[in-house]
């Protein structure tokens, strides 16, 4: 793929550019170079996005689920023979490993097949009534048009993971991608062109959230909502979508614990510590955000983890390095902030804290690997989501101390729990305020599971049968035949 390559919108079918003919430049954030440009859209895209959907819905909803599945199915394969293009792609774009790009790319196809093979598996329930020859049937039927606005972390993966169950419940789509990462949530639009899905059933509009993002989000043909994003980025959402009470589904901030038990497997929790906060440069929401190690292991745990800290390559996107830049500046400098805030009121770096060395990082979004310890549970730091390669980490005595400091977060996301003890992994199923956790292993839900928050981590979720049928409406039919 080209660089300083034109994209055009997917509207209807068909590749378009902006109403008004504005667009925007997309940036390597790894050199600061132009690598093409996409349309600003116009609150007419959007509506003329939404209109096309509308008028899809009315055949793509009689499609037989088998039909619609094959055809996501079809998707899927035809992404899988050119992840290679996607993936260098993503890479310059992103900024993020190509390695980890074609993990995205494998996620993606995850997503695509769960949603595909949940298709033929959507069901209702007849239930007794209370009066003579009735029944009552509970019949579960598409939204219709949905938008599906998507985080630059994972714009490939976050695309099929809403497309593939929103499209086999048989809704149509429009996607508006981030914008800083638009072009290959573009691409995949064509892709899926290319393989059949009807003209108009699934819709890529480019541009700013709060131009584009609110027309689709306002529009009274718009029945639901699906973003994975910040939480600020939600509430602007929920305040959008209220006058037509449109419904929801959120994916927000994150802030997750990690926390090490004194009968932990040490190895095995310094292996898991390390993707699940380094890798994507930090910039996952399920991420090690805070770690909380056992006073009686924590000499012997950081050790081993600073150690493998060390060995971490940062580095350009095809070098095989771990860590790649920043997505931008501004996440650069919400990163930094964080850091030199913490050092001020007494933390310590025990490694990394600042741009890596050399004259192939005088450009671009670099942070090395970092982490501090000397934090306390009331720091910025700690409270808030870093969403970048740093780690704070902080000792305790005992379970209740640990399970306070983790509960104590506005964030419900996701949390890490490392210990043989059965009782504190059922004290934790009980009591841990997160949505998704993860017990003696690491980083990456699965397709069939079920990926929600709590707090202020979000409303509904994905993935599996239960994130599918979040793509459905439920109907009540009476059923009397007396």
């Amino acid at each position: 793929m080209a660089p300083h390559s034109d994209y055009r919108m997917l509207i209807g079918g068909k590749l378009v550019d902006a109403s008004d003919g504005r667009r925007f430049d997309v940036i390597n954030p790894a050199t600061e170079e132009v690598v093409g440009s996409a349309p600003r859209a116009t609150e007419a895209d959007a509506d003329k996005a939404i209109r096309n959907a509308e008028k899809a819905f009315q055949g793509w909803r009689k499609v037989p689920a088998v039909k619609r599945a094959r055809l996501i199915m079809d998707l899927a394969d035809a992404l899988e023979r050119e992840q290679e293009r996607f993936g260098k792609l993503l890479c310059i774009e992103h900024g993020k490993p190509y390695w980890q790009a074609l993990e995205e790319i494998a996620g993606t196809l995850g997503y695509l097949r769960m949603a595909a093979e949940g298709a033929r598996r959507i069901e209702g329930d007849i239930l007794p009534s209370d009066l003579e020859n009735e029944q009552i049937w509970i019949q579960k039927v598409p939204y219709g048009v949905t938008v599906g606005l998507v985080a630059w972390n994972f714009p490939i993966a976050l695309a099929g993971r809403k497309l593939g169950p929103a499209l086999a419940a048989g809704n149509t789509m429009v996607v508006k991608p981030p914008t800083d990462v638009p072009l290959s949530v573009i691409e995949f639009g064509k892709l899926a062109l290319e393989v059949g899905i009807p003209e108009g059933v699934f819709n890529v509009v480019t541009g700013g959230g709060s131009e584009v993002g609110t027309a689709l989000v306002r529009h009274p043909l718009t029945r639901l909502v699906t973003h994975t994003g910040s939480t600020a980025a939600g509430q602007q959402i929920i305040a959008s979508s209220s006058e037509n009470v449109t419904d929801l589904l959120l994916e927000l901030g994150g802030n997750a614990p990690f926390i090490v038990m004194d009968d932990a497997d040490i190895d095995r929790a310094v292996e898991a510590a390390i993707p699940a906060r380094f890798y994507n440069c930090g910039q996952v929401c399920t991420c090690n955000e805070r770690m909380y190690l056992h006073s009686k292991v924590y000499d012997r745990f950081m050790a081993a983890f600073i150690s493998r800290v060390k060995e971490l390559t940062v580095g350009d996107q095809f070098s095989g390095a771990y860590i790649g830049p920043k997505v931008n500046k501004a996440e650069l400098d919400h990163v930094e902030k964080l850091v030199s805030e913490a050092v001020a009121a007494g933390a310590k770096v025990e490694t990394g804290g600042g741009r890596p060395e050399g004259a192939a990082f005088d450009k671009g979004y670099w942070i090395q690997p970092t982490v501090l310890t000397g934090v306390s549970q009331d720091m910025n730091i700690v409270r808030d989501e870093i969403f970048g390669p740093v780690v704070p980490v902080i000792p305790f005595d005992d379970f209740d101390q640990v399970l306070n400091y983790a509960n104590d977060c506005e964030y419900g996301l996701s949390a890490y729990l490392f210990t043989r003890d059965m009782q504190k992994i059922m004290r934790t199923v009980e009591e841990l305020e997160f949505g998704e956790v993860y017990v003696n292993r690491g980083i990456g839900e699965l397709p069939q599971s079920y990926h929600t928050g709590m707090k202020k981590s979000g409303i509904g979720g994905e993935d599996g049968k239960y994130g599918l049928e979040n793509y459905l409406h439920k109907k009540a039919f009476y059923m009397n035949f007396s």
